[in-house]
């Protein structure tokens, strides 16, 4: 069987009754096209299944006006957020965006992932990093394609900006202890996930800060049936009286095991989580939180990576973390008064 014909401009313009001049105008975005042409072409466009030649159009250009975004998972809060942002972002600046979802594996490394953006049209890359890489500390993005890295870890080579994981974490078991709690247990995240780790260290860091004995750590997965097995095991220890889970998910998933082992929340243990993802789908939600602005980690990350597309030095060493904000519901109460 013979291969099947590329559709070129010339079959587009045939197609739309205009000339290849006028589809020439409309795949590089001009203004000089009017909205019925341009509306006609790109109808031709879909029903030929023509595709722009992206090389030749670089060429012209110097740049695609296309973004990669590169994510591990997809489906998290988190990640969706910071895709919808960074992806509003250059929709805003006329660039479109490429997503490309890495497979989990523990030999993954920046080189070949960026090596693998290479192939394809795009003008520079934003990793979210969410995941350790072996090669982080020696990887140098090259000069033809600029690379920001979405993670709390500062690099030498790379721009980088993410949450401030680590001071989410210290703000909101200092905020539990403030209220009287005695020592704070953390419903973590999994192993593999570098802001679950940050968020275990900031809540480690503040109990031995305090000289609190750490409890163990219960891990989950991010989702709320991991919560709530963790609450489960947790509504049997005496002196749980706070939980600290690393996203809303799980926070909500142990206030319903709390409750179905006969533990009231606030009432016998207070509950904060991480992310304030629930809004708009919990009715009545009453879950005290650190809201993240993940939006705003997209829109900057592009931000970043834009200038460095279009000429603009951008320092490699660069860092910037966004701060969460403590958001009170009514799953945590000060319990002081009962300690004296």
């Amino acid at each position: 069987m013979g291969r099947k014909k590329q559709v070129s401009i010339q079959d587009v313009a045939q197609f739309a009754e205009v000339s290849p001049q006028t589809v020439s105008r409309v795949v590089n975005d001009s203004t000089a096209v009017r909205p019925h042409t341009r509306q006609k072409v790109l109808n031709a466009m879909e029903a030929l299944g023509y595709r722009p030649n992206y090389a030749a159009r670089a060429l012209k250009h110097g740049r695609f006006n296309n973004i990669g975004i590169v994510l591990f998972n997809i489906t998290t809060f988190g990640n969706a957020r910071i895709l919808d942002g960074a992806v509003e972002a250059a929709s805003e600046f006329g660039y479109a965006a490429t997503v490309h979802i890495v497979n989990h594996s523990s030999e993954i490394t920046l080189a070949d992932i960026v090596e693998q953006m290479k192939q394809l049209p795009v003008d520079g890359v934003i990793v979210v990093l969410e995941q350790r890489v072996v090669d982080f500390d020696r990887f140098r993005p090259s000069k033809e394609l600029p690379v920001v890295l979405i993670t709390e870890k500062p690099s030498a080579h790379c721009p980088t900006i993410d949450a401030d994981q680590y001071g989410c974490s210290t703000s909101a078991v200092e905020y539990l202890l403030n209220k009287g709690h005695r020592t704070v247990y953390h419903i973590s995240g999994p192993s593999t996930s570098r802001a679950a780790e940050s968020r275990a260290k900031g809540w480690r860091d503040v109990l031995h800060a305090h000289g609190i004995p750490v409890p163990p750590t219960y891990i989950g997965d991010w989702e709320a049936d991991s919560g709530y097995e963790a609450g489960r095991a947790l509504a049997h220890e005496a002196d749980c009286t706070a939980i600290y889970a690393a996203n809303d998910q799980m926070a909500y998933g142990a206030i319903e095991g709390l409750k179905d082992s006969g533990k009231r929340v606030p009432e016998d243990v207070s509950v904060i989580g991480v992310d304030d993802s629930l809004i708009g789908t919990v009715p009545r939600l009453s879950l005290t939180t650190m809201r993240m602005d993940f939006e705003t980690i997209g829109r900057e990350a592009f931000a970043k990576v834009k200038l460095q597309c279009e000429g603009e030095y951008v320092p490699t060493n660069t860092k910037t973390l966004i701060p969460a904000k403590l958001i009170q519901r009514g799953s945590v109460i000060d319990i002081s008064q009962r300690h004296e």
